[in-house]
C-alpha cells in the first residue's frame, strides 16, 4: 500500500457482523422460489439455508469478505492507503470461511480482532444480482455470538480506548446492543464522535427499541431513503414526510452531548446526498452512471460510509467527507460486489 494519509494507527475502531458474502447472478424466480423481491435486505429463516449451498453448487459463485462494518473498513482503507487505521470487532466461527475473512481483512489493511465461537459456523450472505438490483440474505450464525466479554479483553479494551472515531451499523443492534452501549459510552465520555447507520428498514421495524436506546449518544447518522422512511413509520411520523423533513426530525431526537448536535446524512441513489444539520439541509450532487457503467450496487452504501470515513478521520470537511463517499459509491458500483480496483484517485 502506498502511504497517502498520515492518520495514525487505530484511529477508527468499528463493531459489525463479519460474513462471507456468497455472490452470483441468479434468475428472477431464483429470488421469487426463496420469497424474495429485488434489493431486499433479510436475515435467512429455516427455509432459506439451502440458499448458500444452491449458489455454490449452481452458480459461479464468488466469495468476498462482507459485513457491512467490516466493507466500510475496507474501502476506508483503500482510501487512505495506509494499513491498520481501522480497527474491527465481530465474531466468526473456527472454520474455512473464517480463515479466508481474516486473508480478506489483512488485505485490505484493516486490523481484525475476531471473537471465535467453536460451535458455530462463520456468518455467510448470500448475494443474489438480478441485472443492476441485488438482494441480501445473511445468515449471521457465529456473527449472532458475539459478546461485551469480547470488548472487555485488555488488549481490545485497549483498542476501544485508544480511538477516536467509532462507527457501528444497525445491523449489530440484531446481536449485542450491550456492546454498542459500551462504545458508545465511552465515545462520549472521551468526547469523540460516533457515527451510526441505520442500515436497512428491518433494523427500524423491528428493532426500534434497542435503536432508540443507543440514538441519544449518536452524532452522525447514515441511512438511504427506504430505510428513512421506514425509520419515520414506525415512528408514527407524517406519512407526507418528505426526506428532508425526516432528516430533520432525526437529528432534533434527544442527544446526550448537546454540545454536539446530530447530524443525518441521507443518501437517494442517484439523487443529491442530503446533509441535515441544526435547520439546514444542504444538497451534493451524485454523478449519474450510464447503464452500462453500473456492474453492481451491491455495497454502494457501505462504500459511500466507507469513503466518507477516510477524510472525517482526517478532520477534512463535511462537504469533502460527502464528496468522497459519492467518488467511493461510484467506484464500486462499477465493480462487482464491494470490491475496488486499481489505486483510488480522489481529489479534495
Amino acid at each position: 500500500m502506498s502511504h497517502r494519509s498520515n492518520a495514525r494507527e487505530g484511529i477508527l475502531v468499528g463493531c459489525g457482523n463479519p460474513l462471507l458474502d456468497i455472490s452470483a447472478t441468479v434468475p428472477m424466480h431464483f429470488l421469487q422460489g426463496y420469497g424474495m423481491k429485488e434489493d431486499d435486505a433479510i436475515l435467512a429463516e429455516e427455509r432459506h439455508m439451502p440458499i448458500y449451498r444452491e449458489l455454490v453448487e449452481n452458480y459461479k459463485a464468488e466469495y468476498l469478505a462482507g459485513g457491512s462494518v467490516q466493507n466500510s473498513l475496507r474501502i476506508a482503507q483503500w482510501i487512505l492507503g495506509q494499513p491498520k487505521v481501522a480497527v474491527f470487532f465481530g465474531c466468526v466461527g473456527k472454520d474455512n470461511y473464517a480463515d479466508i475473512l481474516r486473508e480478506k481483512a489483512r488485505e485490505a489493511g484493516v486490523d481484525a480482532h475476531y471473537q471465535v465461537s467453536t460451535d458455530t459456523p462463520t456468518g455467510t450472505c448470500a448475494v443474489l444480482i438480478t441485472g443492476t438490483h441485488r438482494s441480501l440474505c445473511a445468515n449471521l450464525a457465529a456473527a449472532n455470538k458475539f459478546t461485551i466479554d469480547h470488548l472487555k479483553q485488555p488488549a481490545n479494551k485497549a483498542l476501544v480506548d485508544n480511538a477516536l472515531y467509532y462507527y457501528i451499523s444497525g445491523f449489530f443492534l440484531t446481536v449485542n446492543p450491550p456492546s454498542i452501549m459500551s462504545v458508545a459510552a465511552t465515545a462520549n465520555a472521551k468526547q469523540r464522535p460516533f457515527l451510526m447507520n441505520l442500515s436497512a428498514p428491518f433494523i427500524s421495524q423491528f428493532f426500534m427499541e434497542p435503536l432508540l436506546k443507543v440514538m441519544p449518544y449518536v452524532d452522525i447518522i447514515f441511512g438511504n431513503e427506504a430505510e428513512a422512511h421506514a425509520f419515520a413509520t414506525t415512528q408514527g411520523w407524517p406519512a407526507d414526510a418528505d426526506l428532508r423533513e425526516i432528516g430533520k426530525r432525526l437529528v432534533a431526537l434527544p442527544k446526550i452531548n448537546s454540545a454536539r448536535p446530530r447530524i443525518a446524512i441521507l443518501t437517494q441513489g442517484c439523487d443529491p446526498v442530503l446533509l441535515i444539520q441544526h435547520d439546514t439541509v444542504q444538497e451534493f450532487e451524485v454523478t449519474r452512471l450510464a447503464v452500462h457503467e453500473i456492474v453492481d450496487t451491491n455495497g454502494a452504501g457501505d462504500a459511500f460510509v466507507g469513503g466518507f470515513l477516510s477524510q472525517y478521520v482526517q478532520d477534512k470537511s463535511l462537504d469533502v467527507c460527502i464528496r468522497c463517499g459519492n467518488y467511493a459509491a461510484r467506484h464500486i458500483i462499477m465493480n462487482p460486489g464491494c470490491t475496488y480496483s486499481g489505486e483510488p484517485d480522489f481529489v479534495e
